[in-house]
C-alpha cells in the first residue's frame, strides 16, 4: 500500500520512522528528527525536513551516515548483504552483473577513494531520471571526484545521499515526477543535434544557424505543435521559435516567457533550454484540461544569447526589445561567413528583423526560468531559489609595460616586471570582490606575450571582469581596482593600459513578479531564498521593455555550467513546473 503525507502527519514518532525505514541507509535518527517538522502539506516539504535533520546533526553524525553506505560492487554486493535498497539500485546500475575487468576496475577505485577520504565513494545511481546510470558513467563519476578536494567531497556525498533517498521516496509513495520526466526527456533529445567535429567526440554544440542550431529550433517547434497544443508556432526571422497559446480572449494580454536555445562550445544540456521546455510543459498541461487562462502565453525559444558563432550577443532577445543593431549582419564567422549570408541560407528575411520588435502595452511581463550555474542552491540543498537581481557587468583588456631582462643578472630590487604587478592586482582584485556581498571580480586572462622561462616579464596582459547586483556597487569597485594598478604601477616603476570592452547594467527583478515567484516557491512547501544572478540570461535584454523576473534551479554536480558536467534530474524539473503552473494560478486570479 503507498505511503501517504496524511498517514505520515497522523503517525507517531516510532510509526513515522518505521514508515520511512530504509530512505536513509541504516539512519532512522533521519526521520525521527524530522518528524518534529509535521505536518508537511508537500512532498517537498517533507524531503526538506530530512535534510535539515542531517545538515543540522554535524559533521561526526554525517560522517557516520555516509559510512553507513555500502561500496559500490563491493564486499557487501559479493556477500548478498546488501538492503533490499541498496540491492535494487547496483541492480539497476548493472553493478550486480560486472565483467571480471570491471569489478576489479571498480574496486580498485573503491580501495583509492578510501584512502584518500576515508569513507565509500556515495553516487546515486539511479542518476537524474531514476532509472540507473550506464557502469561506464559510474566508473567516470568514480575517477573524477577521486581528484577533489576531501571537504568538497564530503559535501557531495551527503548530495547524493540525499538524492538517493529522493528516489527511494518515489517508492514508497508509489509516484514518480512525470512532468519532469517530460521535461528531462526533452532536454535529451536536443542534446542529441550537435555540430562537427564536437558530435564525433560525444560533445554538445550548437551555435548560431549551424545546421544543428536549424535542428534543435525545429525541434521544438514540432513538440510546441504536435505534442503541446500551441495555437500558432513560428520560426521568426532571426530564428527564433515562437509558440503562442491564446488566452480565453484572444485579444487579451500575454504573459512572455522563454530562454535560448544555443549553447557554447563542449556545453551543458540545460543552460537556456530548460527555460523553454518548462513553459512548454505548462502549456502541454493547459492544452491536456482544455483550459485557457485570461491572458495568452508567449514561449520563445531564443535563437542566439550565447556569442559564439559571431561577437554579437542576445541576437533572438535583442530583436524583441529592438536593439537589433543592423551593424552585425556584415560581422564574420570564422569561416568567413557573415551573419547576413549565414540568415539567407537558412530561410530567414532579414527585412523582416525590424518587425519583430514587441509592443509593451500587449504584454503583462516576462519571466524565465534557468539552471543556477553556480553552487549556491546546491550548498544549502535548495532546489529552487528566487532571482533578486541580475548583475550589472562591467569588462576591461589590460596591460602592464616594464622591462624585459635577464633573469639570472638583474638583481631583485632592479626589476620592472610586468607579470608580477598584475599578480600583486590580481590578488587585490580577489580582496576588493569578496569585501562587498554580492559582488564579484574576476582576472580570467593573464598573459605574458613571449615569455620564457629566463626573463624577467617585460610585458603582461590581462582581462578584468566585475559584477554586481547593483550598478553603483560595480562602479565603485572598478575605480578602486583601478586605482590599484595606478598605485602598483607607480611603485614599481611601470605603465599601465586598461580599456573597457563590454558595459551592461544591472537588471533588478520587478518585485511584483518576484514576489509571484516567491509565493509559488513558499506553496511548495520549500524555503524561499533570494539569490543575485552572476550571469547574463535574455532576462536582461527583456528588462528594457517589460518587467522580469526569474526563477532559477539548482544544478547538480555542485552546479558546474557551460560544461558536459552540467546536470539537473527530475525531480527539480518537476518542482519548476510546479512553480510555473502556481505562478500562472496566481496570475489568472489577479486578471479581470
Amino acid at each position: 500500500m503507498p505511503l501517504t503525507l496524511d498517514r505520515l502527519n497522523a503517525a507517531g514518532r516510532d510509526e513515522f520512522s518505521a514508515l520511512l525505514e530504509g530512505t536513509y541507509e541504516h539512519s532512522p535518527w533521519i526521520a525521527a528528527a524530522a518528524w518534529q517538522a509535521r505536518p508537511f502539506a508537500t512532498r517537498a516539504a517533507l524531503e526538506r525536513a530530512l535534510v535539515v535533520a542531517v545538515r543540522e546533526a554535524g559533521r561526526e553524525a554525517q560522517l557516520v551516515l555516509i559510512r553507513a553506505h555500502p561500496e559500490l560492487a563491493g564486499k557487501a554486493m559479493v556477500a548478498k548483504t546488501l538492503t533490499a535498497e541498496s540491492t535494487r539500485e547496483q541492480g539497476k546500475a548493472g553493478l550486480t552483473e560486472c565483467t571480471p575487468e570491471e569489478f576489479e576496475r571498480i574496486q580498485r577505485l573503491n580501495a583509492e577513494y578510501n584512502a584518500k577520504f576515508g569513507f565509500p565513494f556515495i553516487l546515486a545511481v539511479r542518476g537524474p531520471r531514476g532509472a540507473g546510470l550506464a557502469k561506464a558513467q559510474i566508473i567516470a563519476a568514480f575517477e573524477r571526484r577521486l581528484g577533489h578536494h576531501p571537504d568538497f567531497e564530503f559535501a557531495e556525498a551527503l548530495r547524493n545521499i540525499h538524492r538517493i533517498a529522493q528516489i527511494r521516496l518515489d517508492d514508497k509513495f508509489g509516484t514518480e515526477p512525470a512532468l519532469g520526466h517530460r521535461v528531462w526527456d526533452w532536454a535529451e533529445r536536443l542534446a542529441a543535434h550537435s555540430e562537427p567535429p564536437y558530435a564525433e567526440r560525444g560533445e554538445l554544440t550548437v551555435t548560431y544557424l549551424s545546421d544543428a542550431h536549424r535542428a534543435v529550433g525545429q525541434r521544438l517547434a514540432h513538440w510546441m505543435r504536435a505534442d503541446c497544443g500551441f495555437d500558432e508556432v513560428e520560426i521568426d526571422a532571426v530564428g527564433n521559435v515562437v509558440g503562442i497559446y491564446h488566452g480565453s480572449d484572444r485579444q487579451a494580454r500575454r504573459l512572455l516567457t522563454g530562454s535560448h536555445y544555443d549553447t557554447v562550445r563542449n556545453a551543458g544540456k540545460y543552460d537556456g533550454r530548460l527555460g523553454i521546455l518548462v513553459p512548454m510543459a505548462c502549456v502541454r498541461e493547459l492544452s491536456r484540461a482544455g483550459r485557457r487562462l485570461p491572458f495568452g502565453l508567449e514561449v520563445i525559444g531564443f535563437a542566439e544569447e550565447e556569442g559564439q558563432r559571431y561577437p554579437a550577443v542576445f541576437l533572438g532577445s535583442g530583436a524583441l526589445t529592438g536593439h537589433f543593431d543592423p551593424a552585425w549582419l556584415e560581422q564574420r564567422d570564422a569561416e568567413g561567413v557573415t551573419m547576413r549570408q549565414a540568415m539567407e541560407q537558412a530561410g530567414l528575411c532579414v527585412a523582416d528583423i525590424p518587425r519583430l520588435t514587441r509592443d509593451a502595452a500587449r504584454y503583462l511581463g516576462f519571466v524565465e526560468v534557468h539552471i543556477e550555474q553556480g553552487p549556491v542552491l546546491a550548498e544549502l540543498d535548495l532546489p529552487l531559489g528566487v532571482v533578486s537581481s541580475i548583475n550589472g557587468s562591467v569588462r576591461y583588456l589590460g596591460e602592464v609595460l616594464g622591462m624585459a631582462s635577464h633573469a639570472g643578472t638583474t638583481p631583485m630590487g632592479r626589476r620592472r616586471d610586468a607579470a608580477a604587478a598584475v599578480a600583486e592586482l590580481l590578488l587585490y582584485v580577489e580582496r576588493r570582490g569578496a569585501a562587498v556581498p554580492d559582488l564579484v571580480a574576476t582576472v580570467g586572462v593573464l598573459e605574458v606575450p613571449d615569455g620564457s622561462i629566463n626573463v624577467v616579464p617585460g610585458r603582461c596582459r590581462f582581462s578584468l571582469d566585475i559584477r554586481a547586483s547593483a550598478d553603483a556597487v560595480r562602479d565603485a569597485c572598478a575605480r578602486d581596482v583601478q586605482a590599484e594598478l595606478e598605485a602598483i604601477c607607480a611603485r614599481r616603476g611601470l605603465t599601465a593600459h586598461l580599456e573597457e570592452t563590454m558595459r551592461a547594467a544591472a537588471a533588478p527583478c520587478a518585485p511584483e513578479w518576484r514576489a509571484r515567484w516567491e509565493r509559488a516557491v513558499a506553496a511548495l512547501g520549500l524555503p524561499v531564498h533570494r539569490m543575485p544572478s552572476g550571469a547574463g540570461h535574455d532576462a536582461m535584454k527583456m528588462h528594457a521593455l517589460l518587467p522580469q523576473a526569474m526563477l532559477f534551479t539548482r544544478g547538480e554536480n555542485a552546479g558546474i555550467s557551460h560544461n558536459p558536467l552540467e546536470s539537473t534530474h527530475s525531480h527539480d524539473m518537476e518542482l519548476a513546473v510546479r512553480a510555473m503552473q502556481s505562478l500562472l494560478d496566481q496570475l489568472a486570479s489577479e486578471t479581470p
